[in-house]
């Protein structure tokens, strides 16, 4: 090899230095970069779960306060400080609160007494049944020894034992999450104002009059909710008390403020739950007790969905029963117990607020608008085939008959019944 060639060698450029093969100089940012997007997504997602449950609570707690806000608006109104005022309301809910809980202890403290007082009357009578009905040779003491030495007996009170801890904890954590919710809930009704003058501070003018205006929706639908149901309540309560009473079932009055409360709070299965413990109630004491109140709730039902409810709830959250079931429907698939309670005042402040975006126009007077279509199609069907079957020459509708009656259109122009029909009907 020559020296000529030996340079020539030397000068080439080896496979690396060649410019498709090394590295963009973008390539380890662009790494890094998406690296540290993954990490952030993942810290993020982490800390969601972590929170989800204060922020469900503070979700609540915003429900809750612009529940009550009305009612603070109008202590304030009248002079009284809104921090006195929201003490006020909330005492108010925590007294009624409480009397509920305490009647409902009562009642089911009494109800368990008496169970357990006269459990061995009720097993006596369950063993002389069977005695006669499958003749068996039982015994009350050979079934309670059988019962207590049981083993699946025995394994339920040792994990019971062992479950005190995790039942204790649960319900301390129930009890911080209520007072969280409290909490939350009076610092938004008392510093109301505050919240929105902060909120409207970082927005520009014509985005402070579309939030105020959704604050302002929200407050009336969900206010609305609340002393509507409140209302409905109280009417269904006190009904049920009477009924109750005349027939001589124990605890009506707590039994009243079960059924109205339950029905009116929680949706869907809310009416059946609260009728199905007076019903139960009414049946120790008399059968037929039990078939009147079951008759009662029905009926009272059908009542409220018809007459009662429409003409409490149309200014406040009209809105349609398949939307609201819906909605609750897809509220409880979301957030559970606390997505059913918040779905209605939610889609009905949406409903509200996106109506005032939505440009409604003049419906046209068309029958089939109305419901009046087929009909009519339908009775011009039924008067062809009885022409038909009678032999009878066609005559005009009882419409062209009205308008010849009235001086329109020549005879020659309206053409035969069956080209009209057609006509319609296409």
């Amino acid at each position: 090899m020559s020296a000529t060639d030996e340079i020539t060698s030397n000068d080439a450029p080896r496979p690396d230095d060649r410019p498709e093969a090394r590295m963009p100089r973008w390539l380890p940012r662009a790494m890094v970069l998406a690296l540290a997007l993954v990490a952030c997504f993942q810290l993020a997602t982490w800390g969601f779960h972590q929170l989800i449950t204060l922020l469900l609570n503070i979700l609540i707690a915003f429900f809750l306060a612009l529940a009550v806000e009305p009612a603070v608006d109008w202590m304030a109104a009248r002079g009284v400080r809104r921090g006195v005022a929201t003490s006020a309301v909330f005492l108010g809910i925590l007294v009624a609160a409480a009397g509920f809980f305490a009647l409902l202890g009562s009642m089911l403290a009494g109800q368990i007494a008496k169970m357990v007082e006269e459990f061995p009357q009720y097993l006596d009578s369950v063993i002389s049944w069977s005695n006669s009905t499958f003749h068996t040779h039982l015994s009350r003491v050979e079934v309670q020894n059988n019962l207590l030495r049981s083993d699946w007996l025995q394994k339920y009170v040792q994990d019971s034992a062992n479950n005190v801890l995790a039942v204790s904890a649960q319900v301390l954590g129930s009890l911080f999450n209520l007072l969280s919710v409290a909490l939350f809930s009076f610092y938004f009704a008392a510093d109301g104002p505050r919240l929105r003058r902060a909120l409207c501070s970082v927005l520009p003018p014509r985005r402070q009059a579309e939030v105020l205006r959704a604050w302002e929706i929200a407050v009336a639908k969900t206010g609305g909710y609340l002393y509507s149901r409140g209302l409905m309540a109280l009417i269904s309560g006190v009904a049920h008390y009477v009924l109750l009473e005349i027939l001589g079932v124990p605890y009506a009055p707590a039994l009243g403020m079960w059924v109205g409360l339950v029905s009116q709070f929680i949706p869907t299965i809310g009416t059946y739950l609260a009728g199905a413990l007076p019903i139960l109630i009414a049946f120790t004491v008399d059968p037929w007790y039990a078939v009147w109140v079951f008759g009662f709730v029905v009926i009272y039902q059908q009542f409220e969905n018809y007459l009662l409810q429409p003409r409490i709830t149309a200014k406040t959250v009209d809105i349609h029963p398949a939307v609201a079931f819906g909605s609750v429907v897809a509220g409880t698939a979301l957030m559970g117990a606390v997505g059913a309670l918040i779905a209605i005042p939610a889609t009905a402040t949406l409903q509200a607020f996106l109506g005032a975006y939505v440009k409604r126009y003049e419906v046209t007077d068309d029958p089939r608008v109305h419901g009046r279509g087929r009909r009519m199609r339908g009775a011009r069907a039924l008067a062809r085939v009885r022409r038909t079957l009678h032999d009878v020459p066609p005559q005009a509708p009882l419409e062209d008959r009205a308008a010849s009656a009235d001086g329109g259109g020549a005879p020659g122009e309206r053409g035969t019944a069956d080209e009209r029909d057609g006509a319609a009907e296409g």
